[in-house]
């Protein structure tokens, strides 16, 4: 009989949207990031409860404001871990292609 195929994807496997790369982050890094995130979360369901509460326009327009800038500082934290560990460690192991790899993203996260 064949294995659960409902079974968690091994490591190597990922999402459509990944590039197949994994990183093994310490936890301080970890434990900050997540922190973030829940905290995005906490107030991505503020401003369902506003809209549940039909709260007016402009209030609501202030908290998606500081969502937004809540997720470009989460993005800010993330590239700046991303350059010192994985793009430097590329490049002290010869591997120049992580360059192009940094360029793509910049020019993605800059549209």
């Amino acid at each position: 009989m064949p294995e659960n195929k409902n079974k968690m994807k091994e490591k190597d496997d990922c999402c459509p949207h990944c590039s197949g790369k994994h990183k093994d982050r310490d936890d301080k890094e970890k434990k900050d990031l997540m922190n973030r995130l829940k905290r995005i979360e906490g107030q991505v369901r503020g401003v369902e409860g506003m809209l549940e509460n039909d709260a007016y326009c402009t209030d609501i327009l202030m908290q998606v404001s500081a969502i937004t800038c809540a997720l470009k500082s989460f993005n800010k934290v993330l590239l700046a871990n991303h350059m010192r560990t994985c793009v430097a460690d590329n490049i002290r192991e010869g591997n120049d292609e992580i360059i192009d790899e940094l360029v793509l993203t910049l020019q993605k996260l800059m549209k």
